[in-house]
């Protein structure tokens, strides 16, 4: 009660205070003014005039404009405060720009927790389809890495490192306060070829130009309000929203030629049979093979077909338009938006990927300011039409004599029978239809004038619709094969949640030097997923391959319905002492129906605390210094991310019983104790700036250490199981430093400089884990290495001998053996990361320039690849032989020796090579043309490029994507924009 008590009610003065805002002489509109803790604010109207009536004495007024640091400014006894944002020297504030936490708003010199933010302007400058592109190189701590090039392909997404061995590791995704489910829901048996590891991305739907801000949580003191989800960081993506203006449309519209990269190096015709010719002779084979067609005279010898070039080498394009409408006054004012995207594809062939989003806010609030209401909206569309796989490793592997593609009649060639053209299998279709839906009601009230009663109600659902077509008319058709051996497979996936979150927020003034905020809530969460899988085959006719009852045979594969139940309370309270010293405490009691009875509910939480040590009296005669803080924070928080239903007893339906019959074998055991694991996350930092803020570095230190991990535990053969899902005394440790160094050599009214750098120097290691020999883990992770570590042969020599790869035996058996000698243990996370950018304005001209960097080991081009000397193209560095090389000598296949040999090879550590690449991620280019002196009309064009420049030592294609599939594009684009 005292607390209440501690800050008195004053009653509305009824003084009302005008003026106008402007940036160099231009009246800005929209900017946000509010009279200092309280909910009583206005916007600038399109002539930069506000007039706020005020409700305290002792009024301070904030104007806050984005891009610009925030302005407060004292009533006193004044009616009229006209303020103008300018950018000189002595006006650069970026600590004062406020950020979004999640379920609060804080200045960002004030925050005790690690949160990075990124901006519209870093996001917009930049040609892509995903917002995780946008956001590679530019976040310390955040690592994001595409698995394919491919249109709609997915990503890996850490932030911090792996902290997890066998459940989720994926940051929490929050859309404009409302959770978004970022696994796949692609299947296996429909997009694997086409997609590495089936991953469909589903943020694909939202438009990257429709997006505010980013922020990113890192720490416990920023995470642990979210609880269990965020275990692995948070993602806060905030789309744009409505302003107090007069109508304006903006319309976007851009071209964007798309190719690869860079192609490897491969062997031409000459140089692939020189190589099958010394295989033969080192087999003993004096006479070919009838069926080695490449080189026994069937095929022309003198023929050459650069198949990357052919398969995965078209110029693509995407067509772009966006366009939005955004008005109102100060009390409703809206913000609609739409855009229309087609894309071709690189692959041989007439592929696209078309994409359609919209988006909606609607802001009211009522004539006394008490009442506030946001109502926003995200729908997109993409439909995407593939091959059935990826083309890259066919083109990297074929042979470069291989027959024409095509008879003189037009008709796929099939040389007499001697080969599978490769343009059959473009006869097979992928086609996926992906549906996303997100909308969220965001209320608030004020109950008193220092009490603010929220509410955020929230509902998202996605549906994919995936399908694989394979006619009998990919096979050859002197097969004989008809309709009736075509096949069908299609995914259909639904994801489905809503949430619900009353909120409190309270602040007091309880002495004129010390403020304290609390904050209270609850969550309640539900999603629900299904998939169903069905197989089909038997059709009396290819042309209706879409509709099941033209089927002969089909196969229900998997059909699931997977529901998930969440809750939790949430608190925080923040102590602010002298505007210098800050306390930040969160707690938060979780409950998960993914656990077992016995733990189906945990408190986690977490506390920080930061020091502006800058605002000492021993240190406010230092000029050089701007500002500096000292924060710290250490907390506890779980990670329910391990999918539904592991602790209870599942089963499998299996078709295979005795005389037909149906079974249900079980799958897993019941195990009551299932439970949490926990990651205890310690951070400290040091944020700097110098000069009047023209420097600003931050340093971090942070250390995260996940134990209770959730692994499959072996059980005895007796039990009639081979493992049991089970939390073992296993610890993870992530741990590491980061660093983000922003500089403005230059800001003045017409010319403008301004450069940053960022690095992360991460390590991963498997501290502990108890009974690791009995666990399924026990040939994958070694303790002290880290968890994206490798366990490989290691490589001695070529045999002077034999001209064979030679091995380390280990234990000395004579043998080489996978458990026993597989020893050397290869480390593939990055050394370090980072990006570096630079942005140049004169006048109306801009220019922007963005590098992404990594040290890190990966695969060369050896890896996954078949033998040199059989009937299948290769990396032209197998040039270099034995005895003058490191390639073993060259067999055709018919050696048993040579095969083994390669096998090991390739399992061993001769396989790791430096992939550290630098990149030209971002080059931007614009020019706004001087045709209105209205500052809210603007036209601007604009030249982009993605994906410019690359070097590594990796020579054997992209050094990011050494996987098979398609490496990253270019991508440049030209545009043009208008805001009238």
């Amino acid at each position: 009660m005292g607390l209440f008590c501690a800050t008195p009610l004053l009653a509305q003065t009824g003084k009302t205070v005008t003026g106008t805002v402007k940036d160099h002489n231009h009246l800005l509109s929209g900017v946000v003014v509010t009279e200092e803790g309280t909910q009583n604010s206005v916007r600038t109207d399109a002539n930069g005039y506000y007039a706020l009536t005020l409700q305290h004495d002792d009024a301070k007024l904030i104007f806050e404009q984005l891009d610009f640091p925030i302005r407060e400014e004292e009533v006193l006894n004044r009616s009229v405060i006209n303020v103008s944002f300018t950018k000189e020297d002595d006006e650069i504030q970026l600590k004062d720009v406020v950020i979004n936490a999640g379920y609060y708003a804080v200045k960002d010199k004030e925050r005790t927790g690690s949160i990075t933010r990124v901006t519209a302007k870093e996001i917009e400058n930049q040609p892509v389809n995903s917002v995780l592109d946008a956001l590679q190189g530019r976040v310390p701590g955040l690592e994001i890495t595409p698995t394919s090039g491919t249109a709609g392909g997915g990503y890996t997404i850490r932030i911090r490192g792996q902290n997890s061995i066998a459940a989720g590791n994926n940051p929490l995704f929050i859309i404009d306060g409302v959770p978004f489910d970022t696994n796949s829901m692609g299947d296996t048996s429909t997009s694997a070829q086409i997609f590495y590891g089936s991953t469909i991305n589903p943020l694909n739907y939202i438009d990257p130009q429709s997006i505010q801000s980013i922020e990113v949580l890192k720490d416990a003191d920023a995470t642990a309000i979210y609880g269990s989800r965020g275990a692995n960081g948070v993602l806060l993506i905030t789309t744009k929203k409505g302003k107090a203006t007069k109508t304006s449309i903006s319309i976007d519209a851009s071209t964007t030629v798309i190719n690869p990269t860079k192609f490897p190096k491969l062997l031409n015709t000459e140089q692939y049979l020189e190589i099958r010719k010394k295989a033969f002779a080192n087999d003993g084979v004096t006479m070919y093979p009838t069926i080695a067609y490449d080189i026994n005279g069937t095929w022309d010898q003198t023929r050459y077909t650069d198949w990357q070039k052919l398969l995965i080498g078209n110029t693509a394009f995407n067509h772009n338009i966006r366009t939005s409408i955004n008005g109102g006054n100060e009390q409703t004012n809206f913000m609609i938006g739409a855009n229309v995207m087609k894309e071709s594809s690189v692959f041989y062939g007439n592929y696209a990927y078309n994409k359609f989003s919209f988006f909606s806010t609607l802001n009211h609030k009522t004539a006394n300011n008490k009442l506030k209401l946001q109502w926003t909206t995200n729908y997109g569309q993409d439909k995407n039409y593939l091959p059935t796989q990826d083309l890259t490793r066919i083109a990297r592997t074929l042979v470069p004599n291989a027959p024409r593609l095509f008879n003189e009649d037009g008709s796929l060639n099939w040389e007499n029978n001697t080969w599978t053209n490769p343009l059959a299998a473009l006869n097979a279709s992928y086609r996926n239809n992906t549906r996303n839906l997100n909308t969220n009601l965001n209320t608030s009230y004020l109950l008193m004038d220092n009490i603010v009663l929220r509410s955020n109600v929230g509902y998202n659902r996605s549906d994919l619709d995936d399908i694989q077509l394979n006619p009998h008319t990919i096979r050859n058709p002197s097969f004989g094969a008809t309709s009736q051996q075509s096949n069908m497979t299609k995914n259909s996936g639904q994801h489905e949640g809503w949430l619900i979150e009353p909120q409190l927020d309270a602040n007091f003034n309880l002495t004129a030097s010390s403020k304290l905020s609390v904050l209270i809530g609850g969550t309640l969460n539900s999603q629900t997923t299904t998939k169903l899988v069905i197989m089909a085959s038997g059709f009396t006719d290819n042309q209706l391959m879409n509709v099941l009852s033209a089927a002969k045979n089909v196969t229900i594969y998997k059909d699931t319905e997977e529901q998930y139940k969440y809750a939790a309370l949430y608190g925080r309270v923040n102590y602010n002492l002298h505007e210098k010293y800050f306390f930040n405490l969160t707690g938060r009691r979780d409950g998960s129906s993914r656990f077992g009875p016995n733990h189906r509910f945990a408190n986690f939480g977490a506390i920080g605390a930061a020091w502006l040590f800058s605002k000492e009296s021993f240190l406010r005669e230092v000029s050089w210094l701007s500002f500096g803080k000292l924060r710290g924070s250490y907390g506890v928080t779980g990670n329910d991310q391990i999918g539904d239903y592991q602790y209870l007893n599942t089963y499998n339906i299996s078709q295979n019983g005795y005389d037909g019959n149906i079974l249900l074998t079980t799958a897993r055991l019941y195990n009551p104790d299932f439970s949490w694991e926990k990651n205890k996350k310690l951070e400290f930092a040091i944020e700097t700036a110098f000069l009047k803020n023209r420097i600003n570095l931050t340093l971090n230190y942070y250390q995260n250490r996940s134990n209770n991990q959730l692994v499959g535990y072996s059980l005895p053969a007796i039990t009639g199981f081979t493992s049991i899902q089970a939390n073992l005394n296993a610890v993870v440790e992530n741990k590491g430093w980061e660093m983000d160094l922003q500089v403005v050599p230059i800001k003045s009214a017409k010319f403008n400089w301004s450069t940053s750098f960022n690095l992360t120097i991460p390590k991963n290691r498997l501290v502990a884990f108890d009974g690791l020999e009995n666990t399924s883990y026990a040939n994958i992770y070694v303790i002290g290495k880290s968890l994206n570590s490798k366990k490989m042969y290691h490589l001695q020599e070529i045999n002077p001998t034999t001209g064979l790869y030679e091995f380390t035996d280990y234990n000395g058996d004579g043998k080489i053996t996978a458990i026993e000698d597989k020893q050397q243990v290869v480390s593939l996370d990055p050394s370090f990361y980072g990006g570096f950018s630079n942005s140049v304005s004169y006048e109306n001209f801009n220019i922007e320039l963005f590098f992404q960097f990594v040290k890190k080991k990966g695969f060369n081009e050896f890896y996954g690849t078949t033998m040199p000397g059989t009937m299948y193209n290769q990396p032209a560095s197998v040039l270099n032989q034995f005895p003058n090389g490191v390639i073993q000598n060259y067999s055709s296949g018919s050696n048993s020796a040579a095969t083994v040999a390669y096998s090991n090879f390739n399992n061993s550590d001769a396989m790791v090579t430096d992939t550290s690449f630098i990149r030209l991620k971002n080059v931007s280019l614009s020019y706004k043309l001087p045709l209105s002196k209205n500052q809210s009309n603007q036209y601007v064009i604009y030249a982009q490029g993605q994906n410019l420049w690359t070097w590594s030592k990796y020579k054997y294609g992209d050094p990011e994507q050494t996987t098979g599939f398609l490496p990253p594009l270019r991508r440049i684009s030209i545009g043009f924009k208008a805001n009238f």
